[in-house]
């Protein structure tokens, strides 16, 4: 079977990672975690994009060589990762020899094919993006991105025949309209290729901090031709990944991306992948932008998000729920530490924490602990037929479609367990405390399974809670394929409750 091939974009390291890079990665782990909950085999990457002037810079400012830099910059991913409870399955560096070799060799063979060329190139530059722009991209003189003035400049260049793919490119859109996603950002792609590509200056000669051109070592590979091969590299092509088949990960599944890097990565990369005679990604996904409190971040406001301080704050998993929770994926969003701390309060401490406390107290008050057999009924019936726009909703990275979805269980089985006042009930009616509490458990223990791919650390106490002796991860595919069949397992005769501390401690603060 293909592995699920899901990807972030490569992080740029000329700074620390912030709320946006969170965004993203957390949102391919999600997809990533419910894929394998689904039996299915999945390649995970995600990395850092180390070359090019900006980089040089900031180290020298640092006083670091570039890749002592980049190597210590790449290490506060990683361990914002491991915070972050990140499962990738590799995290690629573009300074690594694995990556420098496919981008020699890939510059190499598309030369000898002619879709390299050497000319020269003038035009607008914009230094901090490292971006040529055309006159009728500009704004007033400045960069159309960041708005920082731009550079008029000359110099020797090679070419990557992009011109040649526009017609193909167009071809492939209209074949495959999910390519280019969500569809509110297709029309801008379309229409930038039908408005005629030119080819692409793809090697540098005034940026020292870079790949060599193996046959012209004076020039350097552009960055953006580098870093979008990082993707096939990790996927092992040319044997770059030992052990593992390139046939059996390519193409990707899922590329996700910022919106601003959208046009490099339905663009430049499809047509580079053209030019190399490969399948083309499946999707790539573009979401939005933060802001903080209607304000965009800025390190002289003082806005900037940091993730770290937040999953300090609120844990770990509240402030992954949140992100996914908060804005339609795909669209920008306004990060409110007063709407967290909201959703914290009503939807994980309020509903969903006070459902496993009341339930789990009632059984060890009147059972010992002891969980009755789940009947198949109402509540449970419920957990089963949602399944289905759980995976339509995944299917689209509606995320919050597929949150809406369980969160809409959790309040109905408040509502259930409000309605049938099981803490009303004497000794005389076990049987139907029994019914009562059992049902509870068991739409529990399908919450816990289906919120494990956003919360998998909170999961997985609700199921050591729960009297479950294994975990959400190794048993979960499990009481999936049960769900989707109408039922659940059965209850081993030894699974005892915990009451235990709330999952989620109520705060008070901005949202009061």
């Amino acid at each position: 079977m293909k592995k699920f091939y899901i990807t972030t974009p490569l992080y740029y390291v000329n700074d620390v990672p912030h709320i946006g890079h969170a965004y993203t990665t957390i949102a391919a782990d999600v997809v990533a975690r419910w894929r394998r909950l689904n039996g299915q085999p999945v390649f995970f990457l995600t990395g850092t994009d180390e070359h090019g002037s900006k980089i040089s810079d900031a180290a020298a400012k640092a006083g670091e060589t570039p890749q002592a830099f980049v190597n210590r910059v790449a290490g506060e991913f990683k361990k914002l990762w491991v915070t972050l409870n990140i499962s990738n399955d590799d995290f690629i560096q573009t300074t690594q020899e694995r990556h420098k070799k496919v981008v020699q060799a890939v510059f190499e063979k598309l030369k000898a094919s002619d879709d390299i060329y050497k000319g020269t190139y003038e035009g607008w530059y914009c230094v901090p993006d490292e971006t040529y722009f055309s006159e009728s991209e500009i704004v007033a003189g400045n960069c159309p991105v960041c708005g920082r003035p731009l550079q008029k400049l000359r110099e020797e260049s090679y070419f990557f025949r992009l011109s040649k793919y526009e017609q193909p490119l167009l071809a492939h859109y209209a074949a495959h309209p999910e390519f280019l996603s969500p569809t509110l950002r297709a029309n801008e792609i379309m229409n930038f290729v039908k408005s005629g590509l030119k080819d692409l200056s793809a090697t540098r000669t005034r940026v020292s901090w870079g790949i060599q051109v193996p046959s012209d070592p004076s020039h350097v590979v552009y960055v953006w031709v580098d870093a979008l091969l990082n993707y096939i590299t990790a996927a092992g092509y040319g044997a770059s990944a030992p052990g593992m088949r390139f046939d059996e990960v390519w193409p990707a599944d899922i590329h996700l991306v910022g919106k601003e890097i959208f046009r490099f990565h339905t663009v430049i990369w499809p047509a580079m992948l053209m030019a190399l005679g490969l399948p083309l990604p499946r999707r790539v996904f573009a979401h939005g932008w933060w802001t903080v409190d209607g304000a965009k971040m800025s390190k002289s406001v003082g806005n900037v998000v940091d993730p770290a301080k937040m999953c300090a704050e609120y844990g770990v998993d509240a402030f992954r729920y949140f992100l996914l929770r908060e804005v339609p994926f795909g669209a920008d969003g306004d990060f409110s530490e007063k709407s967290l701390l909201g959703r914290y309060n009503s939807e994980l401490a309020n509903n969903l924490g006070n459902l496993l406390q009341r339930t789990c107290t009632l059984l060890v008050k009147n059972f010992d602990g002891s969980l009755p057999p789940a009947s198949q009924s109402r509540m449970l019936g419920d957990a089963s037929r949602l399944l289905a726009r759980i995976e339509k909703a995944y299917d689209g990275l509606a995320f919050g479609e597929v949150l809406e979805e369980i969160i809409g269980l959790m309040v109905k089985t408040n509502q259930y367990i409000d309605e049938m006042a099981p803490w009303k009930l004497g000794p005389d009616d076990k049987d139907k405390l029994a019914v009562i509490l059992g049902e509870c458990a068991g739409v529990l223990r399908a919450l816990a399974v289906l919120l494990w791919p956003f919360m998998p650390t909170k999961t997985e106490e609700m199921w050591r809670r729960l009297g479950e002796a294994g975990s959400v991860e190794k048993d979960g595919s499990l009481w999936l394929n049960s769900l989707k069949a109408g039922r659940i397992p059965d209850v081993a005769s030894e699974q005892k409750v915990q009451k235990g501390d709330p999952l989620f401690m109520r705060k008070s603060g901005k949202s009061q």
